[in-house]
């Protein structure tokens, strides 16, 4: 018989896949310790380790049941992820994290910069700016343009209207419509900024 330990992390994938439900108990063996002290070392309260613990093996279960799984034989990095993001999500929840107060005066990218970040906040951060570039892309494209060009490119509304040739009061509107939008995806995809 075969040890354990010799048998490779994506031929335990693909038996648990196949049907052998003891590949998934080697699997969490080896990578027990290094995920547990991982997650750890982000919330610092064992109770809540061991919850985001279990929540990460039953994504993974979700996930290889669905056949979704594609790693290519990369199945710590990719369990690692999904612990990564159920942190982010533990700090979204728990309000670790303040929710932005939704006004008239919102603007969406003044929650985005932090002079002060630590590791924590580093990795929320992050994961926002993912979350505020997919929701960018989710605009119409004329709403899109706009926004891009004036904050990320840095352009007056006059530079603006005379690279997408309309008005600058077209543009304008453009933008406030594209916050507007920004802020009904912020809703519906219930997503929280750092303030």
């Amino acid at each position: 018989m075969v040890r354990n330990n010799k048998i490779s992390d994506s031929i335990l994938v693909s038996d648990y896949i196949g049907g052998k439900e003891a590949s998934l108990s080697i699997l969490i063996n080896r990578h027990k310790q290094r995920l547990y002290s991982f997650i750890y070392s982000k919330i610092q309260d064992k109770y809540l380790t061991e919850d985001v613990f279990q929540d990460t093996f039953i994504k993974v279960i979700k996930t290889l049941k669905k056949g979704n799984y594609n790693e290519e034989g990369k199945f710590l990095p990719w369990v690692m992820r999904i612990a990564h993001n159920l942190v982010i999500d533990y700090f979204r929840k728990n309000n670790r994290m303040p929710s932005f107060k939704n006004t008239d005066e919102f603007d969406i990218f003044s929650v985005l910069h932090d002079g002060s970040l630590n590791a924590e906040n580093k990795i929320i951060q992050e994961q926002i700016y993912n979350d505020v570039r997919e929701l960018i892309n989710e605009l119409p494209e004329e709403q899109k343009e706009v926004l891009v060009m004036r904050l990320y490119k840095d352009m007056s509304f006059k530079e603006i209207s005379e690279n997408t040739g309309v008005s600058i009061n077209t543009a304008l509107g453009r933008m406030r419509y594209s916050l507007i939008n920004m802020r009904k995806l912020i809703e519906k995809h219930n997503i929280i900024l750092v303030n």
